[in-house]
């Protein structure tokens, strides 16, 4: 008998950003930054920060405070990075069903991959938090590539980890960032709603299909199409149990 599921993969490589998509990072990194911006004596609103959410760390700050030099931006960024590392990290947790979802694509004969901006310390406590190691086929990471999302590079250092053309890949993140990194780098792109952005931001920014969170995303992942209106989180070609991970 065919295994119909298998049948119906429509990519061979699955990308996936990790903070806001596979750990509930996006309010700590926002505050952290915030707090190293005080300290340089800039106060930016929460919410402006919001809006650059995902988006490369010296973008953001050429953004949102224009007349601080490289320099200045430099010291911003390391100082956000140690009051995170510091008063933040300890306190994200991974979203539900990351560990089920990977080994679902990778049962149908996917590749996963990671690509994120964070590197370091963080990197390794998300890696311990998903506890999926063993279904993850490459990783792409800050201490890779000189910029972030949404400059294409860090997912096409992934692509080249998998050995996936990029024809055959789909980027899947929280951020419209994460949609344009992935499609200048040729993949397509889909979208989950727990970094904050809207449906609409998602699908203007270039998604396919957006859903709330990457277990709701699965139907798509899997058929290569946007689930139909109604379709029900769970109503997958595979069952997961709504179990949040072990830290």
């Amino acid at each position: 008998m065919k295994d119909l599921r298998r049948e119906c993969v429509m990519f061979a490589g699955f990308i996936f950003d990790v903070e806001g998509t596979l750990v509930d990072s996006v309010p700590q990194n926002l505050r952290s930054l915030q707090d190293a911006l005080e300290r340089h004596g800039y106060r930016v609103p929460y919410q402006t920060l919001k809006l650059y959410s995902g988006l490369d760390g010296d973008q953001t700050l050429q953004l949102v405070v224009p007349d601080a030099a490289e320099k200045e931006r430099g010291a911003i960024l390391k100082e956000q990075g140690a009051i995170y590392e510091r008063s933040y990290l300890d306190s994200v947790k991974p979203f539900e069903g990351v560990r089920d979802v990977f080994s679902a694509l990778t049962a149908l004969g996917g590749k996963v991959a990671l690509a994120t901006d964070c590197k370091g310390l963080p990197f390794k406590h998300y890696l311990s938090l998903i506890n999926a190691n063993e279904f993850i086929a490459g990783t792409a990471c800050g201490d890779d590539v000189e910029h972030g999302k949404p400059d294409p590079r860090l997912v096409g250092h992934a692509l080249g980890k998998l050995g996936v053309p990029a024809s055959q890949a789909v980027m899947i993140g929280d951020t419209p960032y994460d949609a344009e990194a992935g499609l200048e780098a040729g993949t397509k792109a889909a979208g989950v709603l727990t970094g904050g952005f809207t449906p609409e931001v998602l699908s203007q920014a270039g998604c396919f299909a957006v859903a709330g969170d990457i277990r709701a995303l699965l139907f798509s992942l899997e058929s290569g199409e946007a689930a139909p209106e109604g379709q029900a989180a769970m109503g997958t070609l595979l069952e997961i149990p709504s179990k949040r991970l072990a830290g």
